[in-house]
């Protein structure tokens, strides 16, 4: 019989992204119920979700098109021209790249022991010490240029040769685009604003505590009941 006397367990390292991000500065609970410990199925929600499974279809279609050459359905025809000129960029271009750092803030696998931080990038070209990262969005327009920062840090991680990355957001339906250009040299910053934020959150796991947070969003748009802001709230008897 074999001895595991000096076998060691490994431990995954605590990970996050930057959409868990966003959930935990909407309401820390919300985020622990939905995130953590999967009590709502908001996947199954989303089905129903016209804007959504639309959003979804688009991703899709992009993926197909670029990556595999297969033509839009009819229905996404308009977005052929956009397709176009993603093909025609100069580099080596890929499709929803999923790309890791740990906590040194460099490269590891998706599903390494000691990944850290995850981001995917819808469409990715790297052509030398520059490259073009997109995320196709389908709801309505908003700037972040913390979320496109974050994708370019981790395209620093896993090709040193880029000093820049041209980040972009193309809103489908408003045939917009937000684009941000983000430098290898301004990484540290980036790091420095979003950091205290992320241990905030690591710490709520490792304590336990999760305060709850009151918003616009928590009487019609959270599915969380059994928080007294909901709107579907009932006390307990």
């Amino acid at each position: 019989m074999k001895s595991f006397t000096n076998v060691v367990k490994r431990t995954k390292e605590w990970s996050w992204s930057y959409s868990k991000l966003k959930n935990y500065r909407t309401c820390p609970f919300r985020y622990k119920r939905i995130d953590l410990d999967k009590a709502y199925n908001i996947d199954a929600d989303a089905e129903h979700n016209p804007d959504l499974v639309w959003g979804k279809r688009v991703h899709k279609g992009f993926e197909d098109r670029i990556g595999k050459g297969i033509p839009f359905p009819a229905d996404l025809a308009m977005f052929e021209g956009a397709a176009q000129r993603l093909l025609q960029a100069p580099g080596k271009i890929m499709v929803e790249q999923q790309l890791a750092i740990d906590k040194q803030f460099q490269p590891c696998g998706w599903f390494a022991d000691q990944t850290w931080f995850r981001a995917v990038a819808d469409y990715l070209c790297v052509n030398g010490r520059v490259a073009i990262a997109v995320d196709y969005k389908s709801g309505k327009i908003l700037e972040n240029v913390e979320q496109l920062a974050l994708m370019a840090d981790v395209v620093f991680a896993h090709y040193p040769e880029v000093e820049a990355v041209r980040t972009e957001f193309w809103w489908l339906k408003d045939d917009a685009v937000s684009r941000e250009d983000i430098y290898r040299k301004n990484r540290r910053a980036l790091w420095q604003g979003i950091l205290p934020e992320v241990m905030s959150m690591q710490k709520a796991q490792e304590s336990g505590l999760f305060p709850k947070k009151s918003s616009g969003l928590c009487k019609k748009h959270c599915p969380v009941t059994e928080c007294e802001h909901n709107g579907n709230f009932k006390k307990p008897r």
